[in-house]
């Protein structure tokens, strides 16, 4: 363990890859979730209009399983939404839906479920997505009823609204103490990688966001005391990734004002770097051109609970998104489905990213791209999304398949 933490950041691009192939031959799934390269170099191969065109509006742009959960906005209300938007752009909402019907897929298929299961799936994704594209929040005039919550998202959600400043700690520092315990998943910084740091967290806008986050007025400090980076994810490893712990004081009011009493409270923020999509964005899209930029629009757009905490910035040159981590904010990690919950999962979650592209839409746009997605569908999946998911399913398996090989054959070297 001590040999990971006292790698520098040139050298360890050869531990993150091996991480990262590790955790993406653990199971078709997880190679899946791992592997957006792969989901859009078929999507680059596929003649023009073989797929349906959408009105252009941000996408999740991996818009898979694990990358839907419970998001905490500032003042600490928890929605389901999309919860990691590196790959968004402007672009066509069909490659959300297919990204996500694959997840599905082959979620059902790791949980040992019959291929009927995932044809109901397929089905009622269609139907959730449909129902969510009225825009705003579930619930809302206009808007639908809210679908009933599956098990695997009513359990994180109550997880989610139970959890306070501690539980986090423990999870991802394993101490409450102010300091981050380096080891199998922090790793120490060098010095230019430290200074970088507390500069980024001296600039007038990030102090501003933390405090606001916080409850905190302009009078208090904020002050970095312990920064490492984060081996994390599976897409983001060999990026920038680092995880800051930083401490809010104001002066205590119940002190006499020249005492310098101050009571303080720690926040964890994570920093990760942006880098260019994968996904195509739609013809005349207007991004911006900054990466991080490119990020924190996205997530405004798609997920407001989480575009609201975040901010892009400049870290040793490269394109960076921060965002303090709230306790609630959770992945959905399912690890086996039954029949049932199976299918009202894929119901629940397309109604979510249906909310997400359907708020960027006014009514007329937003109907016609309804009638557009359910057309022809007769009680079933349509037949673009169906074909789409059992072609990736095959190339996808013969990929994960040729990945354990390789992985293999390393591990024998």
């Amino acid at each position: 363990m001590s040999e990971i933490r006292s790698f520098g950041p040139q050298d360890r691009a050869a531990v993150l890859e091996r991480q990262r192939t590790l955790k993406m031959a653990r199971s078709a799934h997880a190679y899946v979730r791992g592997n957006t390269l792969k989901f859009y170099e078929w999507l680059d191969g596929l003649p023009r209009g073989t797929l349906p065109e959408g009105p252009a509006v941000w996408i999740c742009g991996d818009c898979h399983l694990g990358n839907l959960g419970p998001l905490a906005d500032a003042d600490g209300r928890v929605e389901i939404q999309i919860r990691d938007l590196d790959q968004t752009v402007i672009g066509n909402p069909t490659h959300d839906l297919v990204r996500l019907g694959l997840s599905l897929a082959s979620a059902a298929r790791g949980s040992d479920l019959p291929g009927v299961v995932t044809a109901r799936m397929l089905e009622e994704m269609i139907r959730g997505y449909a129902q969510g594209l009225g825009g705003g929040e579930l619930g809302e005039p206009g808007a639908g009823e809210a679908p009933p919550e599956p098990e695997v998202v009513r359990t994180v959600r109550r997880r989610a609204l139970g959890r306070h400043w501690k539980q986090l700690a423990r999870e991802r520092l394993k101490d409450v103490e102010p300091r981050i315990p380096l080891g199998r998943k922090f790793w120490a910084l060098d010095a230019a990688e430290r200074d970088a740091l507390r500069e980024v967290f001296g600039e007038d806008a990030v102090r501003r966001l933390v405090l606001a986050l916080n409850g905190r007025d302009a009078a208090a400090d904020l002050r970095l005391i312990d920064a490492a980076y984060w081996m994390k994810g599976c897409s983001s490893l060999g990026f920038l990734r680092y995880a800051a712990l930083v401490r809010i004081e104001e002066p205590d009011e119940g002190h006499d004002k020249g005492g310098g009493h101050r009571k303080g409270r720690l926040a964890l923020v994570d920093l990760k770097e942006a880098v260019a999509p994968a996904a195509p964005p739609a013809p005349g899209a207007r991004m911006p051109a900054d990466a991080a930029e490119r990020v924190v629009a996205g997530a405004r757009a798609l997920a407001p609970n989480l575009g609201e905490r975040m901010l892009p910035v400049q870290l040793l040159g490269r394109p960076v998104v921060m965002r303090e981590l709230a306790p609630q904010d959770l992945k959905l990690d399912v690890d086996q489905f039954s029949r049932e919950e199976a299918v009202r999962a894929a119901h629940y979650l397309a109604t979510v990213v249906g909310r997400a592209h359907g708020r960027q839409m006014d009514d007329d746009a937003c109907a016609a791209w309804r009638a557009e997605v359910t057309r022809g569908c007769n009680g079933e999946a349509p037949s673009w999304l169906w074909s789409s998911v059992v072609e990736l399913a095959g190339l996808h398996e013969v990929g994960y398949l040729q990945h354990c090989r390789l992985y293999a054959d390393r591990r024998a070297a």
